[in-house]
């Protein structure tokens, strides 16, 4: 191919990427309705950015490259920035921080180099100006250059003074910021747009986008809108010399002012508080999406200076992204082990917060009529930690007019049987959950099953799905108490069983007959009875029997045991079927061992945070959670710098690598061992 053909194909390329890029500015800055993710755009425009630069000769001045968003709406008047108000340059990994960092450093000289980092806020830019102290106008970024004045509805946001506090105020005194909506207020907002039939913002920034720009300020002031203030135009003209002098000079004027600001010495440093940012995301009260890294030093940040479209003093370490769009393939219908009918999205698969997901909860039928979701949608997919995938809403502009509205079945899709519909709590409000009235239905028993054996319930090791299914459709198993009447012969008959594998599990199911309480109260499976629940109720009755003969005053008298709770362990017990799986356990040879009321062994560990990885020797998970949990200690599932002991066991994985990056203590299971011993 020759040159010219290569360049003439690169010039499609470039212009198919402009209009993709001006199409979505359009819907996101405009529109406040995104159709792709974040980090779906910036994939576009860093390609868009590479091509150009291996291509100058094809940059044009109306090139997405050369602006920062969309033209403002002509709803609002104009409000122009005298200093353009520039976007950001993403780093997508610690890498790509480091060469940042090596940038600075070929630069300036120097490896003394010292970061303001600031949490980046998922909000909506704008600008502040203050005359002689007051508050005189204000506007939203828009194309970097001119954005829309919207000084009418910041000035509902009781996060921004109206005068700054200040006894010597500068003649003029223009403020940065993100006006944001905390996560709670965004709840009750969608709740709000859902009982009153209109269609539910995809996020709290876009809720707060389209709550700044109404044309009636009293609708912005009926919103919870927050601004947080990040910095000031020519600080250096206000006497600061510093990044972080000039949050505390905002903070001093009346400001809001992120608390989670840290001065950073070496690249190092900011790596460290980028991976602690991403670790403490979930826990803010407000959406963050990376971490903003500024050269700290005003006069340095000058003589870097910026290029066309951001600064060469500044970039943004971006999370991996916890929503993303993809197509609903269709709707299918699970029976749970209490037999109710959940709907679960079956999606094309997609990288969600670093995981492939295929398939997302939609919850019940009133919450899918609620986000009005259909077969075929483009949807938002959300997973913030390690939430199960959730569908937040579809996208609707994308819809061709072949998409399927979904009903719930009226019979149950595994058995047949017919389905009711529960009220809440008993309230005979109209409920939201369908059940399947057989509760000899296959799906609740395989499910039953699967949790009577789970690690936290009778820790059945080997007994897992695939076994269970080929148990109770072979006719095996028929309830839970059917597992300790199984055979070498019953097992020889499944699928992938030798006589290793079979040995195996007939010792596991051995290992099993000696029960605590608490372990095989939370095994029943007793409706909204979880592990701390069935932790109370053993230590406070200390046999079966009397948890049994309980009735609800009893139960309702334990602290953490409301009425609906009370409601549900009493109508358990007192269901003749489920007396009779419980005598036919303990006549085939199950002993569920009485219990003390429990107290910590020793306070040896009191406050300390565990985490665990790879595979112990001598103990399971369970047991040496419990050894810590019983010496006043707590186990996490995740690494981050609040962490004090990460147990390395053989064949550890990533945990290891990420602790020992944060200077993490990390104990063989020797050292565990002797730890809890001298505990």
């Amino acid at each position: 191919m020759s040159k010219e053909s290569i360049k003439k194909d690169i010039e499609t390329r470039i212009k198919d990427l402009r209009k993709q890029i001006d199409h979505h500015n359009y819907r996101y800055y405009v529109l406040d309705s995104p159709e792709i993710s974040d980090f779906a755009y910036d994939q576009l425009m860093r390609e868009l950015l590479r091509l150009e630069a291996e291509y100058p000769e094809l940059v044009t001045l109306d090139s997405p490259s050369q602006r920062v968003g969309a033209a403002p709406v002509s709803s609002f008047s104009p409000m122009v920035h005298r200093v353009p108000l520039l976007s950001i340059d993403n780093a997508m990994d610690t890498d790509e921080l480091s060469a940042f960092h090596q940038r600075v450093v070929k630069l300036t000289g120097s490896e003394n180099i010292a970061y303001c980092c600031e949490p980046k806020f998922d909000g909506l830019a704008v600008e502040l100006v203050y005359e002689k102290g007051v508050f005189t106008r204000g506007g939203t970024r828009g194309d970097g250059y001119t954005g829309e004045d919207v000084s009418g509805n910041l000035k509902t946001i009781k996060s921004i003074p109206l005068r700054l506090i200040t006894r010597k105020p500068p003649d003029l005194l223009e403020v940065r910021g993100e006006v944001v909506l905390f996560k709670s207020a965004f709840a009750d907002l969608n709740l709000e747009r859902s009982e009153s039939r209109e269609p539910l913002f995809a996020n709290p920034r876009n809720a707060a986008a389209g709550s700044l720009r109404q044309l009636d300020p009293r609708i912005t002031a009926s919103r919870a809108l927050v601004f947080f203030s990040y910095g000031i135009v020519d600080a250096v003209a206000v006497g600061l010399g510093s990044q972080y002098a000039t949050l505390e000079r905002l903070s001093e004027f009346g400001f809001k002012v992120n608390p989670d600001v840290r001065l950073c010495h070496g690249i190092g440093e900011v790596i460290d508080f980028c991976l602690y940012m991403q670790e403490k995301r979930e826990s803010l009260p407000y959406e963050i999406d990376g971490v903003v890294i500024k050269v700290n030093d005003i006069d340095t940040q000058r003589m870097l200076g910026i290029k066309a479209r951001s600064p060469r003093w500044s970039v943004a370490y971006k999370f991996p992204p916890t929503q993303e769009t993809t197509t609903l393939k269709r709707i299918e219908v699970q029976v749970g082990r209490t037999g109710v009918l959940t709907p679960v999205a079956v999606l094309d698969p997609v990288r969600v917060g670093g995981v492939t997901v295929s398939r997302a909860t939609l919850h019940n039928a009133d919450e899918i009529r609620r986000k009005d979701v259909r077969e075929g949608d483009t949807v938002i997919v959300q997973r913030a930690g390690d939430v199960i995938p959730e569908i937040v809403a579809p996208v609707v502009s994308r819809r061709t007019g072949d998409e399927r509205e979904f009903v719930m079945p009226d019979t149950c899709p595994v058995c047949g049987s017919g389905v009711v519909r529960d009220s809440i709590g008993g309230s005979g409000s109209e409920g939201v959950m369908y059940r399947c009235v057989n509760m000899a239905c296959p799906a609740v028993l395989k499910e039953q099953i699967y949790h009577f054996a789970s690690k936290d319930a009778l820790d059945i090791d080997g007994l897992g799905r695939k076994i269970i299914r080929q148990l109770v459709d072979k006719g095996m198993v028929c309830d839970v108490s059917d597992i300790y009447t199984l055979t070498r012969d019953h097992l020889m008959q499944l699928e992938g069983f030798a006589e290793l594998s079979t040995a195996n599990l007939l010792n596991s199911i051995e290992q099993s007959r000696q029960a605590t309480l608490r372990r095989f109260l939370y095994g029943l499976g007793i409706p909204h009875v979880g592990q701390v629940a069935a932790r109370d109720l053993a230590d406070h009755f200390g046999s079966l029997d009397k948890v049994m003969e309980a009735d609800k005053e009893e139960l309702q008298a334990i602290r953490g045991i409301g009425k609906e709770m009370a409601q549900a362990i009493s109508g358990f017990f007192s269901n003749e079927r489920n007396r009779e799986i419980i005598r036919k356990l303990k006549y085939r040879g199950l002993e569920i061992l009485d219990q003390q009321p429990s107290e910590p062994e020793s306070a040896s560990l009191a406050g300390k945070k565990f985490c665990f990885t790879g595979t112990l020797e001598s103990m399971t998970r369970s047991k040496a959670k419990q050894e810590v949990e019983g010496r006043g200690g707590q186990v996490v599932s995740s690494v981050s710098s609040q962490l004090d002991f990460l147990v390395a066991g053989a064949e550890p994985g990533s945990k290891l690598d990420k602790a020992t990056s944060l200077g993490i203590r990390v104990l063989d299971e020797d050292e565990f061992r002797k730890l809890i011993r001298e505990g």
